[in-house]
């Protein structure tokens, strides 16, 4: 049954009244930046470029966290492991091309100082960065090699950029927490947690309390650009922790109450674009398991907003980066137990990743988007000259067709052929738009294509467009500070978003 539509204020003072958090036992997007499970949108170590990532624990209790690298084309995993933080710790690591480091090799790898425990531990690593003591650990091509290929890429080079995720997995009691826990700056005994059963009675269910966030640097070019990791909260209610398989925990492990019937669900809490807070419901590790849909439903955007930038008079450039951070549990055949290049794509999403389809193909799941650009003084190109430019083959006009897309606002001569680089963040998943101005802003329309919407919830909520985060990136060159000197001057802006969703005829609530 639905419940009845309340602003933000009118539940706030509800739950004030009641003594409890209004959203306690739902999973939501935080805007205030802490939860249970943290997503990095981008990183990349292209063309010299390090990617620096941090996670906080805020709480006074030690947590199991799983940190997971995800490749850009089809979200395969190129590394994870466990990580420990002691209450009120700070772990860093920094992402880095074998090669920027004299290291043998096409792809990237992840070294860290920090002194938390991982398992494995970092004495099983692959090794320590030339001319340091840091260890570093190879991101490895194994999920989309072999017997596990998708169509995608099979080299090392697709590793060098995609995305990031940390799950809280449980909070740590007793003997557990005290081997984690820091004195003088080292944990007591990393090795009593690098062998947990994951029925050790001392695993609780993880509690709130992690943020992070990612910075993209170029020392030789002076470019940083810098972004708060995604906080989602209110995951689960549940113990998650896994040391076993490297596809567990999952995003696809939301878990947060029963219904009536004692029917595990994941709820999710959602702002509706007209400031109503909506309660979308879905079974949840039975037969359907639609968990996936809770945290799908937080990210779900029917239009995307973000400036542009591309004045060659001060110097600058931009690169919009669109993730979908749920995408592969709708288009990858091994979660969907379908064949390699078959159909079988669940909405909102149209391709299995490489469906062998008209509109799609090899290392593909392209989703068609609308584009609308203006400029600062509301002018707009005609229709016939909008879309990515030029226009990709046997592909919609205006498609994203990756997990990790950078948009690149790049002027190309007719005739010339697609760029293969973006222009900021030098992406190789890059899409092109031709800038209608020198300056402006872009509506990106995620809800273009009317099988862009979600599966119905257990009260028939329906979100119309696509699950995406990520930012615009841009970067201003003055080559005139004085003679033989260039400064670069780098922003990095979140997307804005719009909502849209239906329940029947009637707005969600």
């Amino acid at each position: 049954m639905k419940r009845n539509n309340l602003t933000t204020s009118v539940v706030a003072g509800l739950a004030a009244i009641a003594g409890i958090a209004s959203t306690a036992n739902a999973v939501e997007l935080n805007p205030d930046g802490l939860g249970q499970v943290l997503l990095y949108p981008y990183y990349t170590v292209n063309e010299g470029q390090q990617t620096l990532i941090s996670v906080v624990n805020t709480a006074e209790v030690a947590k199991a966290v799983k940190v997971r690298f995800l490749e850009g084309y089809n979200s395969r995993e190129v590394l994870d492991f466990n990580l420990f933080l002691s209450p009120f710790d700070v772990w860093t690591g920094n992402i880095f091309a074998l090669s920027d480091a004299t290291l043998s090799g096409d792809g990237a790898a992840i070294g860290t100082a920090d002194k938390s425990c991982t398992a494995p531990d970092k004495n099983r690593w692959t090794g320590t960065i030339p001319g340091s003591t840091v260890p570093y650990n190879t991101f490895r091509n194994y999920a989309y090699t072999g017997r596990n290929v998708d169509t995608g890429p099979t080299g090392f080079e697709r590793t060098r950029e995609g995305h990031i995720e940390l799950i809280s997995m449980a909070d740590l009691a007793g003997s557990l927490a005290s081997a984690v826990t820091h004195r003088g700056g080292v944990p007591n005994n990393c090795s009593v947690v690098q062998s947990i059963s994951p029925q050790n009675s001392l695993l609780v269910a993880p509690t709130s309390g992690l943020f992070g966030a990612g910075g993209i640097v170029n020392v030789s070019q002076g470019t940083f650009f810098t972004y708060n990791a995604e906080a989602i909260d209110g995951f689960t209610n549940t113990v998650l922790f896994s040391d076993q398989s490297s596809l567990t925990p999952s995003l696809a492990q939301a878990i947060t109450g029963q219904d009536g019937t004692g029917q595990d669900i994941a709820t999710a809490y959602v702002f509706g674009t007209g400031g109503q807070l909506i309660r979308s419901d879905y079974l949840a590790g039975g037969t359907p398991n639609n968990a996936i849909d809770a945290v799908s439903a937080v990210f779900m955007s029917s239009n995307l907003y973000n400036e542009y930038n591309v004045d060659s008079s001060v110097g600058s450039n931009t690169d919009w980066v669109v993730t979908f951070p749920t995408k592969r549990f709708y288009v990858d055949n091994q979660y969907l137990q379908v064949p390699l290049r078959g159909p079988g794509a669940v909405e909102p999403f149209v391709f299995t990743f490489g469906e062998d389809a008209d509109g799609n193909g090899d290392g593909l799941s392209c989703s068609e988007v609308g584009i609308l650009q203006y400029d600062r003084e509301e002018g707009a190109p005609t229709e016939d000259s909008d879309g990515f430019s030029p226009p990709p083959p046997d592909q919609p006009p205006s498609a994203l067709c990756r997990e990790v897309n950078v948009i690149s606002f790049l002027n190309i001569p007719q005739g010339s052929p697609a760029p293969t680089e973006s222009g900021v963040l030098y992406s190789k998943l890059v899409a092109n738009i031709d800038p209608y101005a020198s300056t402006g802003w872009l509506n990106l329309d995620l809800a273009a294509d009317s099988a862009h919407v979600s599966r119905a919830s257990i009260d028939g909520d329906v979100y119309s467009g696509l699950p995406a985060t990520g930012f615009q990136a841009v970067n201003y060159v003055n080559e005139n500070v004085t003679e033989g000197v260039l400064s670069n001057y780098s922003g990095l802006f979140r997307h804005r978003a719009s909502r849209s969703c239906a329940n029947g005829s009637a707005v969600c609530s």
